[in-house]
């Protein structure tokens, strides 16, 4: 099979064509940065001749471009696509009908939404890991609680108790826009922005956006979309604005938290200038140092954006992959492909966070069982071979109806 991939920054990319690769299939990429996913007509020309000039039995991308599928759907090519972030934007778009597509999402609340919507050819596809990769950079595991370390000396500068590795997301929308806001629709924002903290493996925010309260906000808010987008007021406000600063909150307070009573370091290229405690260590590279720090700290923590209302973020997948213990926020999915307290352990809101911080500090045994247990299920059950092979298989089968 020959295959056109669109290259972004998107970091599952490399893993996907390299599985393709090892299956058999040829691989062209095609790169080019866009300023609307939408409309672009100089990459549209220059995809459409790439594609006019080459026979590809599909195009691949991962997350859904609109411009792709229009002119996959022009051209009669099979466009299909893997979603790893929630809810994409750029999904709300009427090309989502066009015949040509196969979107595969790993939320399956997403899902739902657009199955109800119509979309016939949307399938839910968790995300995946390759362990391989990991094991040839890190070292192969021969037992729990064991494993035979590459021969690299740089390893040990990233051994530490407590890691947090990502954004603290304090160039968010809502900071730009909140003083503009009348007094009411601040307190009423902060208020549902503080009820979500506390709540686990649910997104309330959607809901509190009522028609009353989207009517007072277009006066302070201003929705741009292209034609054909059907995205409105509430899920764009909710997504790129509250969405991203209650993830500053959450994780800013659980850092500061965690920080008074343990060891905390932070790789991130966000400003740290007010976490006083934590050992602020920079940014990492995701395909050279982070599973480094995966593997070497204690307790690698993941905070959820509230985004992704169900589904198993990347982060997850590439801590267990890693070989590193896990503590994360509680998602709907989780049940669906480990087991909570053997495979990797959830918290429910930030007391809970730092006692389990600390118990799992003191259980070394425990925690290395854990973290090992992790590791096997993901190298047994949710590698991209078999991610990859669904997607085609699924391909195959829709086209034999």
């Amino acid at each position: 099979m020959h295959i056109l991939m669109y290259r972004w920054k998107a970091y599952n990319y490399r893993d996907i064509e390299q599985t393709f690769l090892l299956l058999g299939h040829t691989v062209d990429n095609i790169e080019q940065e866009l300023g609307s996913y939408d409309v672009s007509p100089e990459f549209e020309r220059v995809i459409e001749e790439k594609i006019r000039g080459t026979h590809y039995d599909m195009v691949f991308t991962v997350n859904y471009f609109p411009l792709i599928s229009n002119v996959c759907e022009r051209t009669g090519v099979k466009y299909v696509s893997w979603t790893c972030d929630n809810p994409l934007i750029s999904m709300y778009h009427e090309s989502v009908f066009h015949d040509c597509n196969y979107i595969f999402t790993f939320d399956k609340t997403n899902y739902l939404e657009f199955r109800g919507m119509g979309v016939k050819h949307i399938w839910y596809l968790p995300l995946a890991v390759d362990t391989e990769r990991m094991d040839a950079l890190l070292g192969v595991p021969e037992e729990v609680g064991r494993w035979k370390v590459a021969q690299d000396p740089e390893m040990q500068k990233y051994r530490g108790d407590v890691a947090f590795v990502g954004s603290l997301y304090e160039r968010n929308s809502y900071d730009k826009i909140k003083n503009r806001l009348p007094e009411y629709l601040r307190g009423y924002f902060d208020a549902v922005m503080e009820a979500q903290l506390n709540i686990s493996g649910a997104n309330i925010v959607e809901p509190m956006l009522t028609t009353n309260i989207l009517e007072q906000l277009q006066e302070y808010f201003q929705l741009e979309k292209s034609e054909g987008s059907f995205s409105d007021l509430g899920l764009i406000f909710q997504t790129t604005v509250l969405g991203f600063k209650i993830a500053e909150i959450e994780r800013r307070r659980a850092l500061i938290e965690l920080s008074k009573h343990y060891k905390v370091n932070v790789y991130s290229n966000s400003d740290v200038s007010d976490l006083l405690r934590i050992q602020y260590c920079g940014s990492v590279d995701y395909w050279s140092e982070m599973p480094k720090v995966f593997r070497m700290s204690k307790i690698n923590l993941n905070f959820t954006i509230p985004n992704i209302k169900s589904g198993i973020p990347l982060r997850i997948w590439d801590v267990l992959g890693c070989g590193g213990f896990l503590l994360t926020n509680y998602q709907a999915e989780i049940p669906y492909y480990f087991k909570e307290g053997e495979d990797l352990v959830c918290f429910d809101g930030l007391e809970d966070l730092c006692e389990k911080v600390g118990y799992y500090l003191e259980h070394e045994e425990e925690r290395k069982r854990i973290a090992w247990n992790g590791y096997r299920k993901v190298r047994e059950k949710h590698s991209y071979i078999e991610r990859i092979r669904t997607i085609l298989d699924t391909v195959a089968c829709e086209d034999a109806k």
